[in-house]
């Protein structure tokens, strides 16, 4: 049996410790500079920046992002619903929830048909317009359970490795 690292199809294989030492420095700092980033390693500016153009092309970095904090743009409810749906109309749903701007991930989770959402509001009534205007009335939907957030003490974007 091929291990991970000796199997030529699986992702790992194109992860050496240095690609990991890479993948480190840009989730702590995205924008840190090849020229930096390279000094930190021990590679060239090129090779780093070689390499980190290879893990884009593979799949490895999806993408660069800017993380907002919400509370700083005036969003002051951040709220997680779990979504019922008919099993029929799940990937419609999940379909028109990933459209909707308010939503910030959407995840199918086990169970009998459900989706676990989170969302973001400017306010309260922000979240009931969201709940009463386009979730409730999205065909397929039996029921919604909803949690707002009190108080974020984490939260991480990608993994760590």
């Amino acid at each position: 049996m091929n291990s991970p690292q000796s199997d030529p199809h699986s992702p790992l294989h194109k992860i050496d410790d240095m690609d990991r030492k890479l993948i480190t420095i840009l989730n702590h700092n995205g924008r840190a500079s090849y020229t930096d980033i390279a000094k930190e390693v021990g590679l060239s500016r090129v090779a780093v920046q070689m390499r980190v153009q290879a893990l884009i092309e593979n799949g490895t970095i999806e993408r660069f992002a800017c993380i907002l904090n919400p509370a700083h743009l005036g969003i002051t409810v951040s709220a997680f619903f779990n979504v019922d749906v008919e099993p029929r109309y799940l990937m419609q749903v999940a379909d028109a929830l990933g459209e909707e701007p308010e939503v910030t991930s959407l995840y199918h989770m086990s169970g009998p048909s459900k989706l676990h959402m989170h969302g973001l509001f400017l306010n309260h009534t922000d979240m009931e317009n969201f709940l009463q205007n386009k979730l409730y009335r999205t065909e397929g939907v039996t029921g919604v359970d909803c949690q707002i957030l009190i108080k974020r003490y984490k939260s991480r974007m990608g993994i760590r490795l």
